[in-house]
């Protein structure tokens, strides 16, 4: 028992010294909530910065950009929509992955939120436990990616040709895949049935020419990439 209990710290210990490399930015204008999610990620090693606003956290890009952003959506003078804009209007600063933490949870708003971009959609409450798993599977998510573009250097022109000949609402529903959404999300976010769903994950297997759905994630991450570079 003692030993597990030594390989269990040890776990613990070397996912705090990985997660020290990664830089998080919070933007949330209620101090308890704000106190207590930099709290929880700092414990697990997060670099974590955290302001009331989205002008404050525009300031703060500027000096160090963050690896990841969560941010609120209701708040005083530029609220989460016209920050996350603002966010995505510079080249450099496109590509980081963005968070939306938000009272707002009926299906209409969490589908705005991630219509406009947005990688996750945190509805409040949540516990800590499901702040860490949006945290770290953005992270890992935003890792891959980025290792697949850099490796190939992005979609080729045949795999661009191909993405670009699927409709709007197949886009729609690959970009989701790529968030890691399920069927069941997905069509609730969409106001389809989760059965639509499938049938527009099959049609996407065969126009992309995807073997199967594990291979369907492989378009999905290019998919995202063009959508963040907008190629598409």
């Amino acid at each position: 028992m003692n030993e597990m209990k030594t390989l269990s710290n040890d776990a613990k210990t070397q996912a705090n010294e990985a997660n020290k490399h990664f830089s998080l930015l919070i933007v949330e204008d209620e101090p308890a909530l704000r106190n207590n999610m930099e709290l929880i990620l700092k414990l697990e090693g997060y670099n974590v910065r955290a302001v009331a606003d989205g002008l404050a956290a525009l300031s703060l890009i500027r000096s160090k950009r963050p690896d990841l952003i969560l941010c609120d959506i209701l708040m005083p003078g530029m609220d989460g929509f016209a920050f996350h804009e603002a966010v995505k209007g510079f080249t450099h600063l496109a590509s980081i992955p963005f968070l939306f933490v938000s009272a707002l949870n009926s299906p209409e708003q969490v589908r705005k939120g991630m219509n406009v971009g947005a990688d996750d959609y945190l509805t409040k409450p949540f516990s800590a436990e499901e702040l860490l798993v949006a945290v770290s599977a953005r992270l890992r998510r935003f890792t891959s990616l980025r290792t697949v573009t850099k490796s190939r250097g992005g979609p080729t022109e045949e795999e661009m040709r191909k993405l670009r000949s699927i409709t709007p609402r197949e886009r729609e529903i690959l970009l989701l895949v790529a968030k890691g959404k399920s069927s069941r999300l997905i069509g609730e976010l969409l106001f389809i049935s989760p059965r639509t769903v499938d049938v527009h994950r099959n049609r996407l297997l065969r126009k992309l020419g995807a073997a199967n759905a594990a291979s369907l994630a492989h378009w999905a991450a290019l998919a995202e990439h063009m959508f963040r570079t907008k190629a598409i």
